[in-house]
């Protein structure tokens, strides 16, 4: 008897230790999916290309034309969305000069406007996930103010996926602030972006990551195929901010691709697979495209974790053009070139990504790990006080594999776990926060070594 009343509890025991294993999914993001609209992208980016130009040294004075009149717009959209959520948001304006001469593009002093809208965070305020995309646009010449530059692709489709996931996301509450910002100065030298990453140094910005989206919304590419399954993720490697001694640290003990910036990577594709049919993201290890840039590098260049989300196929007959027809050609970045499906799925995708990073619990710090010579492997970590923290998930994937592929839940009381059996050496390994929602954070890469 007693021996059976001992098998009941063990059995009892390991029951309970399962059931406090937080569910794969949460049901709230099928929601979020469903809640983005083709139609109200598609009136978005008719409305942002109907501007004319958007150039950085547009007209700032008409209500009808130039980059001015689209800010405006884009600041009058955002409180009209706090207004439906009752004063959600907060709207603002985020200004800096630049003068002429300072780059070769600056052909005249001018102020650069970003348009802000924080959805702040209700235990995190001062800790940020991102959503961007640029509010201006550019013709054959990136300083030409006065013809016509729509700029439906490049990029109303980004800053109208971000109007849109701000009224997707303002039905719901999360315990860390979300940012949807239009950034201005992009076609000229990431101007906006290298402002407000510097406010975020300035002000002690705890940025979890900034998910730039720059053309989302154009399927025929340039290399004659049509396609809407896959999107690119474009990473850094590791930090530029690295010191000499943790870059030589990594020589040994390795991370080569495991910086902050791929982690998030990582996570958009990680949750792509999760709650998305029909589509994949494709990770580009690399920075940006070939020789190319996006709003995200200058957060990446102030330590900041940032990726840049766009299309597969790219069409640069439809970027960077003069409207115009030659050798029976059509070039120009025209309201045609889009397909608003499309741009909807991807700003799903970002809903999606925003809403578990700021409903998950705050990455674990300090992450070290041991075991050399040894045939098991140690991890530690310091412990996140969250009152919605369920565990810790231990990730490892093969040295050559792209995305973490296995994983172990372990109880929030747990700082340190060994797993038996495993060779350090044969391994890359990683621990994340888990909420009791089952969101989770970005897998945090060990950046030190566990001394006993």
């Amino acid at each position: 008897m007693k021996h059976f009343t001992l098998v009941a509890t063990m059995m009892w025991m390991a029951l309970k230790a399962v059931s406090q294993v937080p569910a794969g999914t949460d049901p709230r993001m099928y929601d979020i999916i469903d809640s983005a609209s083709a139609g109200r992208i598609e009136s978005d980016i008719r409305t942002l290309a109907g501007f004319g130009t958007r150039n950085t040294f547009s007209d700032t004075t008409s209500a009808t034309r130039g980059i001015g009149a689209a800010r405006r717009w884009i600041a009058s959209e955002f409180h009209t969305i706090s207004e439906a959520c009752g004063g959600c948001l907060e709207v603002s304006y985020q200004r800096s000069m630049v003068n002429e001469g300072s780059s070769s593009r600056a052909v005249r002093d001018v102020w650069v406007v970003n348009v802000l809208a924080i959805q702040r965070g209700t235990r995190y305020p001062n800790r940020y996930v991102v959503m961007a995309g640029d509010i201006d646009s550019r013709n054959s010449s990136s300083t030409d103010a006065e013809k016509d530059a729509p700029g439906a692709n490049d990029n109303a489709s980004g800053m109208a996926g971000v109007i849109e996931a701000a009224r997707m996301l303002s039905a719901y509450e999360f315990p860390t602030s979300i940012i949807y910002v239009g950034f201005s100065g992009e076609e000229q030298g990431l101007w906006g972006g290298a402002h407000m990453a510097s406010v975020a140094v300035e002000e002690g910005w705890d940025v979890v990551g900034v998910l730039n989206n720059d053309m989302i919304g154009n399927i025929e590419g340039v290399d004659g195929v049509i396609e809407n399954s896959t999107f690119r993720v474009f990473s850094e490697p590791t930090p530029v901010t690295e010191t000499d001694r943790q870059r030589a640290r990594r020589r040994f003990e390795g991370g080569e691709v495991d910086g902050e910036s791929r982690q998030l990577a990582r996570y958009v594709a990680r949750m792509t697979d999760t709650y998305f049919t029909n589509l994949e993201a494709k990770m580009i290890y690399r920075l940006d495209r070939f020789g190319r840039g996006g709003h995200h590098r200058p957060f990446n260049d102030a330590g900041f974790p940032g990726i840049r989300i766009m299309e597969t196929h790219e069409n640069y007959i439809r970027q960077h053009q003069d409207i115009r027809v030659e050798d029976g050609i059509a070039y120009g970045d025209v309201i045609e070139g889009v397909n608003f499906d499309y741009a909807a799925r991807l700003t799903a995708v970002n809903a999606v990504a925003l809403a578990g990073l700021a409903w998950a619990p705050p990455q674990p710090g300090a992450v070290r790990i041991g075991g050399a010579v040894q045939p098991s492997t140690t991890l530690q970590w310091d412990a996140v006080d969250d009152p919605d923290l369920a565990g810790y998930r231990i990730w490892w994937r093969d040295t050559t594999a792209p995305q973490w592929t296995h994983s172990r839940f372990v109880p929030a009381s747990t700082t340190e776990f060994t797993l038996e059996g495993m060779v350090i050496d044969n391994y890359l390994y990683g621990v994340s926060s888990v909420g009791t929602d089952g969101n989770e954070s970005v897998v945090v890469f060990p950046s030190g070594r566990l001394q006993r």
